[in-house]
């Protein structure tokens, strides 16, 4: 039966309508649901975040698209902040508009603010770059770090992502992470990016159970030649692995026989964090 409504439009008879946050048919994915103008907006300001700086012919270039099209989008985002021209340079930048809109992201939970002290600490007990990132479309996203002040480092600026596979915080997250995430990435080519990279899934396999078993991850150049970088989980108030923390540095000082001391403080300050998140303490081993 279907409530009558006064005249005003309220429903009689005491029934309320839910408020939604979505339509009914917001499972329909049919091109008259996205706004195609939007829509290609939107991969301007992914392709601008990727390329840092650029000018206009190059990203235009970049997304197969006329300039005069590219350029219009610039100019009506330019309006809100959301992207910056350097006149002297001639380039375009993401404005600040884009990240104050980002930020939201981050204000969505306190794990961002609870780990920041943590990661200050753990840089200077450390001497390394210290990182925070957390799943994000199948890759990690880097949202948080505090940079060494050695004049060699490790950079991971707040937005950069880097594959699951191929990156510390990404084995520990994929080492505690549903067993069909792990299948579905297992199931395709794994890139690699240097000769240290694990490619083969047997070898992965392997790999995240050592990580299950001795509580942090190692990325031996993995990623990056020259670089080492030592991770830890960190848990929510319901023990579920929901970021990762890091340390990274060059191989010179993150040396093999520095690693078992570098990752206790690692593993330290994620569950420094963890407990911060309302987690609960992890019980010593027996014995």
């Amino acid at each position: 039966m279907v409530a009558a409504k006064d005249l005003t439009g309220n429903l009689k008879n005491g029934a309320e309508r839910r408020p939604r946050g979505r339509p009914r048919a917001f499972d329909d994915k049919t091109d008259q649901n996205v706004i195609k103008s939007l829509d290609r907006s939107l991969e301007v300001l992914g392709e601008l975040a990727r390329l840092e700086a650029t000018t206009l012919s190059e990203l235009a270039r970049a997304l197969d698209e006329a300039p005069a099209t590219v350029y219009r989008i610039l100019v009506t985002m330019q309006a809100h902040r959301m992207v910056e021209f350097d006149e002297a340079q001639q380039v375009w930048h993401v404005g600040a508009g884009a990240f104050l809109i980002g930020s939201a992201f981050l204000r969505r939970t306190g794990l961002i603010e609870r780990a920041r002290p943590v990661l200050r600490s753990l840089m200077e007990a450390t001497g390394e770059t210290a990182n925070l990132g957390v799943e994000s479309d199948g890759a990690v996203l880097f949202v948080s770090q505090v940079e060494t002040h050695a004049a060699i480092r490790a950079f991971f600026p707040p937005g950069t992502k880097s594959p699951l596979h191929a990156s510390g915080i990404g084995k520990v997250l994929l080492a505690h992470a549903a067993p069909d995430q792990v299948r579905r990435l297992l199931a395709r080519p794994l890139q690699g990016y240097t000769d240290r990279t694990l490619t083969d899934s047997g070898e992965l396999s392997a790999a995240l159970a050592e990580v299950r078993a001795r509580g942090y991850a190692v990325d031996n150049e993995e990623r990056t030649e020259g670089m080492r970088c030592v991770a830890a989980g960190i848990r929510n108030a319901y023990g579920e692995t929901v970021a990762g923390l890091s340390v990274s540095g060059p191989v010179s000082r993150v040396r093999p026989d520095a690693i078992p001391a570098l990752a206790a403080r690692v593993v330290e300050a994620a569950e420094a964090v963890s407990l911060a998140l309302g987690a609960r303490p992890v019980s010593p081993p027996a014995g």
